[in-house]
């Protein structure tokens, strides 16, 4: 008898302990993000960036047990609309990230938000979101589309030119890229083209840009895009004869591997570079190289942090993120390193940042790379987060 009452208080003991005691379900994190296709490096770079964080805190994420779903959106917004329901329906997935196109988040991102679930962006971060539309569950960890191309605009100025020919692709990324530059460039605009998604011949461009004779060209075309359009600028001769000046997206490290030398005294403005002399980047390169042995993008930093900015939440909040005041707040905190330097979340949750001047230049071994050569904004936010009312 005393045997069985012994067995029996162990037993309601157990079954009273608090949840965080008892043995915890992974926390599910859907990674929807474009793996395919001429811009599937950009996903590829994201997810890789991701995991590498989880791989550096032994598989977990701020010491808590998760399970990344990856799912491949194709570029598609469709296909993302469907696969953020699916998660959200048949999985009950309440955290999501990943997604590269401003196209395919402003499709599929809403789904996610009024399914009361998180999502934290790695990339896309369109203007509408930023400030009217803001939302509670809505945190964005790299930049807000605008303000990634204020800086090029700002750089631009810096750098002294007074007129510019502006092109970006015809989505909403682009729309913003180019309302962005202007917001900053305080030459003259004499020209401004949206080009195709999945357009492969830029010659009618190049002949505008020739007959505007424009001091300096800012373009937004990423992933193969940017590849195409770099060597057919180079091929039309206007490399040599029209200086241009372009945010991150526009050339990395992948991009200026494929055009080579071609991309010699391009100038670039970005909130993070592979030779950030700071303890957390330093940390991250050594640990991606020994991962991955390629040179690390900007969404390879991106998709890092982001899995920082999460696992510093779960932390807080003992992987609990049922708790959506508790994790919302964990995340405001932003209690991570950053390897970009100093961030914070802007009232809107988009960052407040620092912006660089990068130029390609030869290394020490004469190849082309991209330098950080000096500060063009500090303590940046972005223009709509006056907006923003939470």
């Amino acid at each position: 008898m005393i045997k069985k009452s012994l067995l029996a208080m162990s037993v309601l003991a157990f079954s009273t302990l608090p949840y965080a005691a008892l043995a915890q379900e992974p926390v599910k994190i859907g990674m929807i993000t474009t793996l395919s296709g001429p811009a599937g490096y950009l996903g590829q770079d994201i997810r890789d960036g991701f995991k590498l964080a989880m791989e550096m805190d032994g598989g977990k994420l701020g010491d808590v047990a998760v399970d990344l779903i990856v799912e491949d959106d194709s570029q598609k917004p469709g296909q993302g609309k469907q696969i953020a329901e699916r998660l959200l329906n048949n999985d009950k997935v309440q955290l999501f990230t990943g997604i590269v196109f401003s196209n395919v988040a402003g499709a599929t991102v809403p789904d996610i938000l009024d399914g009361e679930a998180f999502y934290v962006s790695t990339n896309a971060a369109p203007s509408n979101l930023a400030g009217k539309e803001c939302n509670e569950n809505y945190f964005v960890v790299p930049w807000q589309n605008d303000s990634l191309h204020e800086s090029a605009g700002q750089l631009a100025t810096n750098l002294g030119y007074k007129t510019a020919f502006v092109l970006a692709s015809n989505y909403q990324a682009g729309k913003d890229a180019i309302t962005g530059f202007k917001r900053y460039f305080k030459g003259e605009i004499v020209g401004e083209v949206y080009t195709g998604l999945d357009q492969t011949d830029f010659a009618a461009e190049m002949a505008q840009i020739r007959a505007k004779k424009p001091e300096v060209v800012f373009q937004f075309h990423p992933g193969g895009l940017a590849i195409t359009f770099l060597r057919q600028y180079e091929q039309a001769g206007l490399m040599k004869s029209t200086p241009m000046v372009v945010a991150e997206p526009s050339l990395d490290a992948n991009t200026l591997k494929a055009v080579g030398d071609i991309a010699l005294g391009l100038n670039v403005s970005s909130h993070w570079n592979s030779d950030f002399d700071n303890a957390a980047n330093k940390k991250f390169m050594e640990a991606w190289m020994k991962a991955y042995n390629r040179a690390p993008t900007y969404y390879s930093s991106q998709g890092y942090e982001a899995a920082l900015a999460i696992g510093a939440a779960l932390k807080a909040t003992n992987g609990n993120v049922e708790d959506k005041d508790a994790f919302r707040e964990a995340m405001r905190k932003a209690d991570f390193e950053a390897v970009r330097g100093n961030f914070k979340f802007g009232v809107n949750h988009h960052p407040v940042q620092d912006w660089y001047a990068l130029r390609v230049e030869k290394d020490e071994n004469g190849a082309p790379a991209l330098k950080t050569v000096g500060k063009i904004l500090e303590n940046h936010g972005d223009v709509y987060a006056a907006s923003c009312k939470m």
